[in-house]
């Protein structure tokens, strides 16, 4: 069985800039794991070592995922080797034609049984990764996980829901989103920075990767309409019911 982690090397938009014509600049924003997935990587490092398996680290993205800085970033958190689609056009692609990519990557690896994933991104943060890849690959999907063991037909998943946990026992393949509070990731050392250069990296050619299916562009970008408020004021024993008619009148109730 071969443990698989999907992961996402991504400028952090904390270090970006807003004008007052609302344009972003993303020109001081610096590259980096995404804030979520060392614990996907953890958690998968651990359920790896449990089962003396693989652990293999899978991201889409554009040409500097596959940049020597980024690999090295994301090896020293506890990969075993990555496989990688790097082209500068994912840019353009939405969240539907990444998952597809990263379906096709995991269904190419040899005994992978489960997709972890962190519990979002730290530039889309749309929390639907994890569950379009297992779309595309027809496996079962969990979010909001805890944690994980491998049971004699399956997976045993234990989840976060209101007021607890439940565990659920599930059979076959599964994708899995954890929790960004499921453990405290380790902090790569210096060592294991300077071997994660040495940890094997394919990097997948576009082509190679199915991109059929319908597409989706943003064609603009638009600031919210500013409306101008009217100010109004109402006074006396009907103040309540004049508020009411004024703001059905305006479409608001």
């Amino acid at each position: 069985m071969t443990v698989v982690v999907a992961y996402k090397y991504a400028a952090n938009p904390q270090d970006t800039a807003v004008s007052a014509e609302g344009v972003v600049d993303w020109s001081r924003a610096k590259s980096g794991v995404s804030d979520y997935d060392p614990v996907a990587i953890s958690l998968g490092r651990n359920l790896a070592d449990s089962l003396g398996e693989e652990l293999v680290g899978v991201s889409v993205g554009t040409a500097e995922v596959a940049s020597s800085k980024a690999t090295k970033a994301a090896m020293s958190r506890g990969f075993d080797r990555g496989i990688l689609l790097a082209d500068d056009e994912t840019a353009k692609w939405n969240s539907t034609r990444v998952a597809k990519a990263l379906a096709n990557l995991v269904a190419g690896i040899e005994g992978a049984e489960i997709l972890i994933t962190g519990d979002s991104s730290v530039d889309e943060g749309a929390r639907m990764m994890s569950a379009l890849v297992a779309g595309f690959l027809k496996w079962t999907c969990f979010q909001d996980v805890v944690s994980v063991e491998k049971t004699d037909g399956g997976f045993a998943v234990t989840q976060q829901v209101s007021g607890g946990t439940r565990t659920i026992h599930v059979d076959g393949p599964v994708v899995i989103s954890a929790t960004s509070d499921a453990l405290t990731p380790k902090v790569p050392s210096m060592k294991e920075i300077l071997a994660a250069g040495k940890k094997p990296v394919e990097v997948i050619p576009t082509v190679d990767v199915d991109q059929s299916g319908a597409e989706l562009r943003v064609i603009s970008y638009a600031k919210p309409e500013f409306k101008e408020r009217k100010k109004a004021m109402f006074l006396g024993e009907t103040a309540v019911m004049d508020a009411v008619s004024a703001m059905r009148a305006d479409g608001i109730l």
